[in-house]
């Protein structure tokens, strides 16, 4: 194996072994024979799209398949193997249609040997594991074409993800699918590296436009966030936690549990459920529990009940442990885990089996009291503006700080709390993600009522901060985004925060500080690249980047 997209990922070069993560060899080799059969989808969609053949509908379907290869997202070797052989299915369609096409338009049969090799691997079971070996990220020898390349793919895989929840509340795009397929069936190019970073970059004008897709299906359906508190203690009846960032499968689970007499608690990235208005009639809805995906191990032991994951991140479960109780749905997944199937056509996921168990189960043991403060996007933000505007201008707000993206095992991400607890008490910090875990709980007070932390929400939620900031650009009457007083201290982990991070530089951001460490995906070239062109740097001490942040650097 070698796998390199995360952050954490092993000497910050690639894990060869076994994924940091936990990821076996197998499972690894099989996430890349899923994105080698994509691209071979992606020639076919793409040759069909110029014949006039297809709208592009195996869309929806390559953002699910490369969805489940994200970090901590699934485990289970069989799903791999099944959707590989969807994607060959899929891919033979096409090819009947174009061929089909082709000697009709041109009256000679289509030359397969035009296309790349992906095309060409026929899915034979006996072929897996050999295949798998030899198709992944190292298969491309030059450094500089696989940095951009995995970029591309890594990027790719955030917007996915991003569509998938988007679909999942009808909110579908065309331009979206149209090029994810566009952007796979490039790496089977011989492209030129200007070529390449302009597919990078259209990549983030892309996770823009899939970020506010998914802002619209989510405040659609549930209304716009809003301030709101949020309880971190437990009740006295059992629990069920739900975790992730599928809001569909909180609200299916909301109404199931009603009158049960079990309550339901958001964990990681769906503590931002509290603050949507169309959850809190529920009075079953009893809060948060617990922090960041890292810490599940043990907080899902002493949370007693069980425990769904609707998206990223799961990680390995300990035997004997809670794995009796947990659950996975969406494109999740984990070997002998039970998976809640997909809801049917007009109808609801069935949470029937959890809620049973969830009544056999005891009450949360307690592990914090409290409550923290969210809802924070961009609604409620722009409703304070003049609040926030008049802050700036009086000198009170010297600073606004984003430290969004993503949470993690690396004990160097104590710097993100360090910055939280040492930034001057006339700065603002801006945040979305997990990341948010390292400080949203400290006591940082406030700016004339104004919280010091503003929490807008989930990863994609970035999105959010983003028209934050157009709308101070644009009251301001500035011309550049990198003229506010704002800097971006950026933490990731996995992958869609790299489709954030593109966002951001397509939208012209400069000047972002990018840690832990820099991805071990770009290389050396691509690097320069990028600080040439958008001044992007690492992470350097607390106290240097706090003094640099703060005099616009």
């Amino acid at each position: 194996m070698f796998c390199f997209q995360c952050q954490e990922t092993a000497k910050n070069t690639g894990c060869t072994v076994k994924g940091v993560c936990g990821k076996p060899e197998d499972t690894a080799n099989l996430q890349d024979l899923v994105i080698y059969a994509l691209r071979g989808l992606a020639v076919y969609e793409e040759k069909a799209g110029e014949l006039g053949v297809s709208n592009n509908e195996n869309g929806l379907f390559a953002a699910q398949a490369l969805f489940t290869t994200i970090t901590n997202a699934n485990w289970d070797n069989d799903r791999f193997v099944a959707i590989v052989r969807e994607t060959l299915k899929r891919r033979e369609v096409l090819k009947d249609k174009v061929s089909a096409a082709y000697k009709e338009k041109n009256g000679k049969d289509f030359d397969e040997s035009l296309h790349h090799s992906a095309t060409w691997f026929s899915g034979d079971p006996s072929e897996f594991e050999e295949k798998a070996k030899s198709v992944g990220i190292l298969a491309t020898e030059n450094e500089d074409v696989r940095s951009l390349r995995e970029l591309l793919i890594i990027g790719l895989k955030g917007i996915a993800a991003y569509a998938d929840h988007a679909a999942i509340l009808g909110v579908e795009k065309d331009e979206i699918y149209n090029f994810i397929m566009e952007a796979l069936a490039s790496t089977t190019k011989d492209f030129s590296v200007d070529e390449m970073i302009g597919l990078v970059m259209k990549a983030g004008e892309v996770a823009v436009t899939t970020m506010a897709a998914l802002d619209e299906a989510n405040t659609t359906a549930y209304g716009h966030p809003e301030i709101t508190e949020v309880n971190i203690g437990v009740g006295s009846n059992p629990g069920i936690l739900i975790s992730g960032h599928d809001l569909k499968d909180m609200e299916e689970l909301l109404k199931q549990t009603e009158g049960t007499g079990v309550d339901v608690y958001t964990h990681g990235e769906m503590l931002p459920a509290n603050s949507y208005p169309a959850f809190k009639k529920y009075g079953h809805f009893f809060g948060n529990y617990g922090n960041a995906w890292q810490h599940q191990n043990k907080e899902f032991e002493s949370f007693n009940g069980p425990i769904i994951i609707t998206t990223n991140c799961i990680i390995p479960i300990k035997k004997g442990n809670y794995q009796d109780r947990i659950f996975t749905t969406g494109m999740t997944g984990y070997p002998d885990v039970v998976h809640i199937p997909d809801r049917p056509e007009g109808g609801a996921k069935d949470f029937s089996k959890v809620i049973e168990l969830a009544k056999k189960c005891e009450p949360p043991t307690e592990i914090e009291t409290g409550k923290i403060v969210g809802g924070f996007a961009r609604n409620q933000v722009l409703a304070l503006a003049d609040k926030v505007i008049d802050a700036v201008k009086s000198g009170a707000i010297k600073r606004f700080v984003v430290m969004a993206g993503c949470d993690g095992r690396h004990k160097a991400r104590s710097y993100f709390t360090e910055v939280a607890q040492n930034l001057p008490k006339d700065t603002v910090i801006l945040t979305a993600g997990c990341a948010k875990y390292r400080y949203n709980k400290l006591d940082l007070g406030d700016i004339g009522g104004i919280p010091r932390v503003l929490d807008a929400g989930q990863c994609n939620d970035c999105y959010s901060l983003a028209v934050i900031a157009l709308k101070l650009k644009e009251v301001f009457g500035l011309d550049d985004i990198n003229d506010l007083p704002l800097s971006f201290d950026i933490a990731w982990y996995e992958q869609k925060a790299v489709a954030v991070l593109l966002a951001l530089l397509f939208l012209g951001v400069k000047g972002i500080r990018l840690g832990p460490t820099l991805p071990a995906f770009l290389s050396p070239t691509v690097v320069n690249v990028l600080v040439e062109k958008f001044d992007i740097k690492p992470i350097s001490t607390v106290a240097e980047d706090i003094e640099a942040m703060m005099a616009g650097k």
